[in-house]
């Protein structure tokens, strides 16, 4: 399943489909930055998570084992209109230990009948059906014991399509004639199948499904497998019985039905499997580029894994009402709109891009968590980790020119660092129990943590060993379960390296290392000292009993900054590394390709070596933004003042990459968030001006021939950083071709949209918004709406921004879009922020029961409190959360005081030194 996460570290830049857009700027090149006044400065937060405790866990016991499922036989019968279901459940069971009742999970469904029959024997009826509803189970009672041997356990039962986007529910949408219409959907991961039927909803209890629907006969239905059966209903000849093949044994988090009007585009994998993206009805051609982005990938996995994809077919299918990004149901797997859908003339590159990766992601799933998965949630980050780091490895395999490697280490790589310095991070892998604690764990943990340490083992391991025990532990535990010790262990056996021991110390343990280097020249050789110690957000710690990790570290010199000369594992709290024939003038850098997971603090004289590749661009894009994101980092923790790595942004200013300007944007938009708190918020942005006026200069408004993705991402980046911060060009030019585009005189181009809309609406008034408004009424693709909705926050005015939030919860706001709308407010202005937080808490009891605990409200707690910077908000925010419980965002709220307690500190330490230096920038040279 991918999930929309938010932006890294304190202050909410929104990652949806787009790249992160905060706020840039441009001066001509800086003095060059004098390493040797970065002072060890440590912070005055204590540990945070002595304030904001974990609550206890909930008791909770998975299913007992004496009875278990072969097959389901499921029939079920949606009503569209009254918004219920009708389903009949015949099981094949295997009893393997005499007992007078099955346990079974159960939510939101009434059982209506329920019987055991034996094999060969007497059908035994049950007596009485006890729910237990905190446990979403249900035990049936029986009058004689089931003794051990085959049967078949029927049950009648009914339901509701809820409205809630989890289990079997309902998806508005509107017919091309303008009708409003309901689709019946399916979304089962984590812990959800139990509100379409009665069923051992646990990963490790894996069977056959036999599904047949009963559904209105002009309408799509579409499961796992292929139709092998559809005929009319006796009972009612508007209705047809529509019967799917039988699946392989799999687990029931990946059973999905979908019943509602599609059309389909078509195609045939290179492998033989047929290929359908479902799309709403009109908007085929919109599902053309996933289709060939999935036919590359299927064969491109096939070949990776050496294992072909099990079923005869997969459907891609866009469902208008989706929490997550996308779910991986096996042959079926569900999109939002905006994650499958690209219009040829009005989707962006960062659309087609975001697809690109979310189809890599889904399929990767279909061999690595479909064929093969996890025992249990304890897993979960092995089944995501792993698709979020092969989405990447497929898209740079399907599009080359998107860079998409240096991508990962802004969008994933640094967003995983970031959250995994806090106190209240948790190791990758969970001990989960209760249901309410599996949404939780669908974080920048499980997800990028993850991507980024299998990325390292990867590197560790070289790709040809990898590969091999990739395929060693598919066909393994295929149609099974495994642990991640059973990977480690295939990978060992493939590389002959200490996988498990290597790893156990990333998976297993929270947080990571920061490298403390520091070198001296003897002779021709270069003798580096390296220790490790926990990197803390809130700064050192002097604790005894330190962690520590195995640490697979790469040099390289300037001599060839792209090649790696030495690689050594670091097993122990400190080393000294002898790099030889590396003469005095040349620099040695650790960790070329920001592939280890660890922040560096170099020396001053070997930072200050490295600071000239930044200008030069010898030292390459990724390992200019490492460092650079590095040393963000540790200003934030306290270690180095803010100004100095000021200084450092400064260096940027003949950048030609996108992903390090997007980075440096991102890190920008947390300062400009920061110092909102303050009286001096316009000399940030005028520093964000100074640095980004150069690129955008050189860029301009219009491409030019020969550009390619990677102009487009960077030109869309620029403009919208120059708009926001008041750069007077830029604004005039985005209201002159704001109102042509208004107007129909000239259509803005897909890339320049968002851009001209954010700009417009920063220095709008009531007349932008309401001519924004009626844009997204008008608009019928859903990517020109979310465009809209996530930049609506911008606008100044407080009644207006009263305006964008009411907005949020009305009905022209699909739900799972609310939460970006909020977020937009929240992360725009300081008033915004304070706007956003009463809206929550005035509108609580709808949002919460709209997610119903799931991963969207998390999401809308981090955006709407993360960014502040005052130390009584985190009072604040923990005293409602202590009134209000939100048991799946237990976590995040820890996290969310643990930010605001870190930013009050940071503002308090550096605020001054920012000011007097902004201000110094700006006087004339005496």
């Amino acid at each position: 399943m991918l999930f929309f996460m938010s932006c890294r570290v304190s202050l909410s830049v929104i990652r949806l489909a787009l790249p992160r857009n905060p706020t840039p700027i441009a001066k001509p090149v800086s003095p060059t930055l004098r390493a040797s006044k970065l002072p060890v400065r440590f912070n005055s937060v204590s540990s945070v998570s002595t304030l904001f405790s974990m609550p206890e866990r909930r008791p909770f016991v998975r299913l007992p084992t004496d009875v278990y499922p072969v097959n389901y036989g499921l029939r079920l019968k949606p009503d569209l209109i009254d918004f219920t279901f009708e389903g009949k459940l015949e099981a094949a069971v295997e009893v393997t230990q005499g007992t007078n009742q099955i346990v079974m999970n159960c939510a939101d469904i009434d059982i209506i009948t329920a019987s055991f029959v034996p094999e060969g024997g007497e059908e035994i009826n049950a007596t009485g059906f006890n729910y237990q509803n905190e446990d979403e189970k249900v035990t049936l009672c029986f009058p004689s014991t089931l003794q051990n041997g085959s049967g078949s356990l029927k049950i009648d039962f009914v339901g509701e399509l809820n409205d809630k986007m989890k289990g079997f529910y309902r998806s508005k949408y509107t017919s091309p004639s303008g009708e409003v219409r309901f689709a019946a959907v399916t979304q089962f991961e984590a812990t959800d199948a139990r509100r379409a039927f009665p069923c051992w909803d646990e990963p490790a209890i894996k069977a056959t499904f036999d599904i047949t629907l009963i559904v209105p006969k002009e309408r799509v239905a579409l499961s796992n497998m292929n139709v092998v059966d559809r005929k009319p209903y006796p009972e009612d000849h508007s209705l047809v019985e529509v019967k799917f093949a039988t699946t392989p044994i799999m687990s029931t988090y990946l059973v999905a039905f979908v019943i509602g009007e599609y059309d389909f585009v078509e195609n045939t994998s290179s492998d033989g499997v047929t290929v359908r993206v479902y799309t709403p009805v009109g908007k085929a051609e919109q599902g053309k580029f996933a289709l060939e982005v999935a036919t590359k990938t299927l064969p491109f996995y096939k070949d990776y894994f050496n294992v072909p994809y099990p079923l005869p077919k997969i459907d891609l299918i866009a469902i208008a009402d989706f929490a997550a990004g996308a779910m991986e149901n096996w042959g079926l797997v569900t999109y939002r709109e905006t994650a499958l859908l690209i219009d040829p003339k009005n989707s962006c590159a960062s659309s087609r891009q975001w697809v690109a990766l979310v189809v890599g992601h889904e399929l990767a799933h279909q061999w690595f968590g479909n064929l093969v998965t996890m025992e249990w949630w304890t897993h979960l980050w092995l089944n995501e980790g792993f698709a979020s780091w092969i989405e990447y490895l497929c898209v740079d395999h399907c599009f080359p020119e998107y860079d998409i490697w240096t991508q990962f280490v802004s969008a994933d790589y640094t967003r995983a660092l970031d959250l995994d310095a806090l106190d209240n991070s948790h190791p990758i892998e969970v001990d989960v129990g209760h249901p309410s604690e599996v949404d939780e764990i669908f974080d920048a943990i499980s997800y990028s943590k993850g991507a980024s340490v299998i990325r390292m083992l990867h590197n560790y391991i070289g790709d040809e060993d990898f590969r091999k025990g990739m395929n060693a532990y598919l066909l393994k535990f295929q149609h099974k379960n495994a642990s991640t010790e059973d990977l480690w262990e295939c990978l060992e056996q493939a590389s002959g390296k200490p996988i498990g021991a290597v790893m156990n110390s990333w998976t297993k343990q929270m947080g990571f290392p920061i490298l403390v280097v520091d070198q001296e020249q003897h002779g021709s050789d270069r003798v580096l000292k390296m220790s490790q110690k926990k990197f803390c957000a809130s700064g050192p710690r002097n604790e005894e009993d330190c962690p520590n990790w195995m640490v697979p570290i790469s040099i390289c010199t300037s001599e060839d900054p792209s090649c790696t000369k030495m690689k050594v594992l670091l097993d122990q709290p400190e080393t000294t590394v002898n790099v030889t024939n590396v003469a005095p003038d040349q620099w040695v850098k650790i960790n070329p390709g920001t592939v280890g997971f660890y922040r560096i603090q170099y020396s001053s004289a070997m930072l200050e070596s490295l600071l000239p590749g930044i200008r030069d661009l010898t030292l390459l894009p990724v390992d200019r933004l490492g460092l650079q994101n590095d040393l963000f980092s540790l200003a934030r923790a306290g270690m180095i003042s803010t100004v100095e790595v000021l200084k450092v942004m400064e260096a940027f200013v003949n950048e030609p990459n996108y992903t390090v300007w997007s980075d440096l944007s991102c890190n920008l938009g947390v300062l400009s968030s920061l110092l909102s708190h303050t009286d001096f918020h316009e000399d940030i942005q005028e520093f964000i001006r100074d640095l980004f006026t150069p690129i955008g200069m050189k860029l301009g408004w219009d491409s030019r021939a020969g550009e390619g993705h990677l102009d487009a991402l960077l030109r869309g980046l620029v403009l919208g950083k120059l708009g926001k911060a008041g750069h007077k060009a830029t604004l005039e030019e985005a209201r002159r071709r704001f109102k042509e585009h208004v107007e129909g005189k000239q259509i803005l181009s897909a890339d320049l949209r968002s851009p001209v809309y954010l700009t417009v609406l920063k220095h709008g008034d009531s007349t932008t918004l309401d001519t924004m408004l009626k844009l997204h009424k008008q608009a019928d693709m859903q990517e020109e709406k979310n465009r809209i909705e996530r930049v609506l926050g911008a606008i100044p005015a407080p009644d207006l921004i009263q305006r964008v939030l009411n907005f949020a919860l009305s009905e022209d706001v699909r739900p799972q879009d609310t939460v970006s709308v909020i977020g937009g407010v929240a992360g725009s202005s300081k008033q915004g922020r304070k706007a956003a937080w009463k809206f929550v808490r005035d509108n609580w009891e709808e949002l919460h029961n709209r997610y119903q605990g799931g991963f969207l409200i998390s999401r809308l707690i981090k955006l709407t409190v993360d960014g502040f910077a005052i130390d009584k908000m985190a009072a604040e925010v923990k005293s409602f959360f202590e009134s209000h419980h939100a048991p799946a965002a237990e976590r995040t709220v820890q996290q969310c005081c643990e930010n605001i307690l870190l930013n009050a500190a940071w503002l308090k330490r550096d605020a001054d030194d920012i000011h007097h230096y902004l201000l110094q920038r700006k006087a004339p040279p005496v």
